[in-house]
């Protein structure tokens, strides 16, 4: 399938690692543009050099800070002189419980989570407008299951579910679509911290794994990237406020097939 991105320019935060990586790897096979947005310098050069400094860039940005959102806009702007999509993606499930955080800790969790899904969305708003262009938000399984112990992630992707319905609505007399994808169990160089954190790391991604319904596998990166591709593409042009779960069945299918 074309999913004609030949020179569109694409915007993914987070993009230097795990899933925002397989987006821009994604993005620059089609013949888009990706403009990498992360604050690892080492892994953002390096994908650029990958993919080659004529066909990508990379901003170096720590998102924390509405200023350095417009300036990670600004700059992705200026590099091809327009905006065509965006994939909010950064984040990391921080472990900021109810018990084992702080009012002060959840606030930072919204921070590393949420508000710059707004703020990024905010600066490239008028770029998207000219382009009538799309907006890809990256969520989590957590915002529908829960985990436990991570109240901050859990609040924060389930507002970027919200929102994802909000701007899809809003933005409609802008031509501008906007959609999310819903990954549950993906390896990422997150999740294997994550996973490095119990007595038993293999035992415990055998129990997730035997808890997959469909081939019993992990989600791969790619598999959301070319979901990605799809929902920014025009193959997807009667497409928006949507939430596709790219899961193998994880949340909705019943838990007896397992």
């Amino acid at each position: 399938m074309n999913f004609e991105l030949k020179d569109k320019v694409v915007l993914v935060t987070g993009g230097a690692k795990g899933i925002g990586a397989a987006i821009c790897r994604a993005a620059a096979q089609e013949g888009a543009l990706p403009v990498i947005v992360d604050r690892d310098e080492d892994a953002g050069r390096s994908l650029l050099a990958e993919l080659g400094a004529e066909r990508a860039r990379f901003v170096a940005a720590n998102l924390c800070g509405a200023d350095r959102c417009r300036e990670a806009v600004q700059q992705a702007e200026a590099f091809f002189g327009r905006l065509d999509s965006v994939v909010n993606n950064a984040g990391i499930n921080d472990g900021v419980g109810l018990e084992r955080g702080t009012p002060q800790q959840f606030r930072e969790s919204l921070e590393r989570n949420l508000l710059h899904y707004y703020d990024v969305a905010h600066f490239a708003f008028p770029a998207l407008q000219r382009a009538r262009g799309t907006i890809v938000n990256i969520a989590s399984k957590v915002a529908f299951t829960g985990q436990g112990n991570t109240s901050g992630y859990a609040a924060a992707k389930g507002g970027v579910v919200a929102l994802t319905r909000e701007w899809a609505a809003e933005l409609l007399p802008f031509g501008i679509r906007v959609n999310a994808v819903i990954p549950a169990e993906v390896m990422t160089p997150l999740y294997e911290q994550w996973l490095g954190q119990f007595a038993e790391p293999q035992q415990k991604l055998e129990l997730i794994i035997s808890r997959i319904p469909l081939g019993r596998r992990m989600t791969t990166i790619e598999e959301i990237a070319a979901t990605v591709m799809f929902l920014i593409s025009a193959q997807s042009s009667h497409t928006t406020g949507q939430l596709v779960f790219v899961d193998g069945g994880y949340v909705h299918l019943d838990r007896a097939l397992t």
